[in-house]
């Protein structure tokens, strides 16, 4: 007994140096590290200011990035690793997305509330579109050709012809809302009402919402997507740093999982069943779809407002601009799965 004593006073104390360095440092070692390699940067032009929301078209390797900081659209080549053009006056463009179907891209100027519709060859603006306040996401409705624009604080949905930019109606959500997903499968659009931590359900042929879907466990739903061949909503709640997942035939909540602190952008692979979470914390957290369930197969902090993500398709890359990578500049930081 009196030789043990000592013993355990070390073992307690080894103990307690251990559970210090993990409260100081955060590391539980309970998520394992991303499951993700490192490709390389990309250099992206302008200053080291706020990126936002960006879009890739997979068959041309064109990626549209949303440049807040510096009001301006950056296409890049993903395949030839290059910046292709610059479009400037693109006033604190937060939402961009491309529709390789039409040879468009839409983003939202948010410091001028309203949406610039671009030719995808040549970068020319098109149309500009009045809509409500602090326009954000986008999504395409490709039945009726028709672009949504969230809009955060107007706490309503734009509706604009995706062809001659002009505006079709508005659809009011009475509270402050996040992103918009159009599922094809069920001909309807799905909006996270961030203001009432719902998912509001439209009839985009009647502008009208015919379904509030509760989000139990989440504080400000902002960041959606979908999985619509296994009838899913992935919804990110930036409050709590919680991820759910909704049933899209049942309508009910079947899963919760932890992410990084304040979830933003949330990019699905559809054919390797695979969603990234990008989050303000400059964490991204990979999760894999099985038998309907995801499972997090990695979660780290990937660099400083890496809070953005978009993949491709066919190489199965993630892509995250930040205004400061290895050289302290900003770059498209690419990344590839280890498996």
């Amino acid at each position: 007994m009196k030789r043990w004593l000592p013993l355990a006073g070390g073992v307690l104390v080894v103990a307690l140096a251990v559970i210090l360095v993990v409260a100081l440092t955060g590391d539980d070692r309970s998520t394992p590290a991303l499951p993700l390699r490192t490709v390389g940067e990309i250099p992206l032009p302008g200053e080291d200011s706020r990126f936002d929301y960006l879009s890739l078209d997979a068959g041309r390797g064109l990626l549209f990035v949303a440049h807040l900081g510096a009001d301006e659209v950056i296409e890049v080549d993903v395949r030839a690793r290059t910046v292709v053009r610059v479009i400037h006056d693109v006033a604190q463009v937060h939402g961009v997305l491309v529709v390789p179907a039409l040879h468009r891209v839409y983003a939202t100027a948010t410091g001028d509330d309203e949406m610039v519709t671009l030719d995808e060859d040549t970068g020319e603006v098109l149309h500009r579109s009045p809509t409500g306040a602090y326009p954000d996401g986008l999504a395409y409705d490709s039945r009726r050709r028709e672009i949504w624009t969230t809009n955060e604080s107007g706490g309503s949905e734009t509706v604009i012809d995706a062809m001659t930019g002009a505006v079709r109606g508005t659809v009011d959500l009475g509270g402050e809302v996040g992103n918009v997903a159009y599922d094809p499968t069920g001909d309807r659009m799905l909006v996270a009402v961030q203001g009432r931590d719902d998912l509001a359900v439209i009839d985009p042929g009647r502008r009208a919402v015919t379904r509030r879907v509760p989000l139990p466990g989440c504080d400000h739903d902002h960041g959606l997507s979908l999985d619509v061949e296994n009838r899913l909503a992935f919804v990110a709640c930036d409050g709590n740093a919680a991820l759910l997942t909704v049933d899209l035939g049942t309508w009910r909540v079947v899963d919760t999982d932890d992410v990084g602190e304040t979830p933003d952008v949330l990019a699905y692979d559809q054919s390797a069943h695979r969603l990234y979470v990008a989050a303000e914390s400059g964490t991204v957290t990979v999760l894999d779809l099985r038998e309907r369930r995801l499972t997090a197969t990695g979660s780290d902090h990937l660099a400083d407002d890496a809070h953005v993500v978009a993949v491709d398709p066919r190489t199965h890359h993630s892509y995250y601009p930040v205004p400061a990578g290895a050289n302290g500049r900003p770059a498209l930081l690419e990344r590839a799965p280890l498996s």
